[in-house]
């Protein structure tokens, strides 16, 4: 059933749309719409900044064995003091001081604290495609809703004009006696409720239009039916398969699990001996100097249980992240199920819909025939005429429906995002800012971190 609407064109949505087209205006495509929404998201532009900060936390975590220098000044006063002779002296003392500080050893703290944090920047990479997935999908429902909104309104301007002409053709009838004045009367009515649901039906679209400038990042021009979609699979099943596979968040909960591991080995190490030295350099106002270093380890034994406690809570947030992983597969195949299930209704809707119309269609030029020769009243005709309004609103509520429910589909199996669409556009790429947190070699983490990180910044238009 899904795959005999990918092998057919959507004509009646060409034709209605035919009088949008008629406009100067260039026209706009789902992926104009696309691409536009991509650049122009907030959301997006928020989670690439949290992944950001969270590239920093790799940084700082890895800083735990660099040494850590600083320069002092000290001024300091002391109680005034009185010489045997009776000189009264102020007792300041005035020092500069440059001291270094290095953790030679801490028990693999630093290196499962690192592990930690790079596993979550990993995860947080699974969440800004997601929330790219989520962008894309709203683009297309704002997208589908202004065709259908627009749509709308050219059935409800249609359907004024053809009540109108049906009320000057039953008060010409009347003026002759073909007909009574209820017949008028019942035009009348039919032209007033048609007006106010034209009236409506604008409101809609007027609506519909701020919502794709909020979504999209401008007013729509003249909007172009969607091309088909390609589908990448062809059973439920293999849909299922293939999103466990690549889902974003089902990645985003794996690297959480790893997150967790690293931190149980992070707590049980901080049980560990540690091992720090110091070396200073001090200069009095008398520019003499003195130097003073040391080594010292440092074995924990007892801080009240709080060590033990580290342990048990990063045992449970793995355990409770593991649990998230399983969570997560069991949510994702819900998804691609009921992403299936809303394509075949909509499909089974599409092709019901499309018989709708063409059986309402054959009615109402039956009914306005039998009018002409007086075996149909007014009501009749209008009935037939709102039969085949309503059939052809449903054709495009159903069109509309499905091509949403295609995209969801996409998104319930990860693969509703900028790479997988072929937007055809520079993306946002995370690992250029990370690769350079990432770096082990201290030397290099010195002298080249901080400056290459600003250039990256400047690069993506951040600083």
């Amino acid at each position: 059933m899904i795959y005999g609407w990918f092998r057919n064109t959507i004509a009646t949505g060409g034709v209605v749309l035919s009088v949008l087209a008629g406009s100067a205006v260039q026209s706009e495509t789902l992926t104009d719409a696309f691409i536009l929404a991509y650049k122009n998201s907030n959301l997006l532009e928020q989670q690439r900044a949290l992944l950001r900060a969270a590239d920093e936390n790799v940084v700082q975590a890895s800083a735990g064995l660099l040494p850590v220098v600083n320069f002092i000044a000290n001024a300091q006063f002391n109680s005034p003091a009185v010489t045997s002779t009776g000189v009264r002296l102020d007792n300041w003392t005035n020092t500069l001081s440059l001291s270094a500080d290095l953790t030679l050893y801490d028990n693999g703290v630093t290196r499962f604290a690192t592990d930690a944090a790079k596993e979550t920047v990993l995860g947080l990479r699974g969440g800004l495609l997601q929330v790219e997935q989520q962008v894309l999908q709203n683009t297309v429902q704002a997208y589908m809703e202004m065709i259908r909104a627009a749509q709308f309104v050219s059935l409800r301007q249609n359907n004024v004009r053809l009540i109108t002409q049906e009320l000057r053709a039953a008060r010409d009838r009347f003026e002759v006696g073909e007909v009574t004045r209820t017949d008028v009367s019942i035009a009348e009515a039919r032209l007033a409720a048609a007006r106010g649901n034209l009236a409506a039906a604008q409101g809609d679209l007027e609506i519909a239009r701020e919502t794709y400038k909020a979504v999209v990042g401008q007013y729509p021009g003249n909007l172009r039916w969607p091309t088909t979609p390609p589908m990448v699979v062809r059973t439920e099943d293999a849909a299922k398969a293939k999103a466990v596979r690549i889902h974003p968040s089902i990645e985003e909960a794996q690297r959480n699990v790893n997150a967790a591991e690293a931190n149980v080995l992070r707590a049980k190490a901080s049980m560990g001996v540690r091992v720090t030295s110091n070396a200073t350099i001090v200069i009095d106002e008398n520019v003499e100097s003195s130097f003073n270093g040391n080594i010292r380890a440092v074995v924990p034994i007892y801080q009240g249980g709080t060590l033990r406690s580290l342990m048990r809570q990063a045992a449970a947030r793995r355990d409770a992240s593991r649990s998230g992983l399983l969570q997560s597969v069991v949510t994702v195949k819900q998804g691609v199920g009921s992403a299936w299930a809303r394509l075949s209704v909509a499909s089974a809707q599409t092709e019901a819909s499309r018989r709708q119309v063409s059986a309402s269609q054959i009615a109402y030029n039956g009914v306005r025939e039998e009018a002409k020769f007086g075996s149909r009243t007014t009501l009749d005709v209008l009935d037939a005429e709102q039969e085949l309004l309503d059939a052809r609103a449903n054709l495009i509520s159903a069109e509309v429906s499905q091509y949403v429910a295609v995209y969801s589909l996409f998104s319930s199996m990860g693969l509703l995002t900028s790479e997988h669409l072929s937007l055809g556009i520079v993306t946002y790429d995370p690992i250029e800012y990370y690769k350079f947190a990432n770096s082990r070699d201290p030397i290099r983490a010195l002298s080249l971190r901080g400056s290459a990180l600003d250039r990256v910044l400047r690069k993506i238009g951040k600083k």
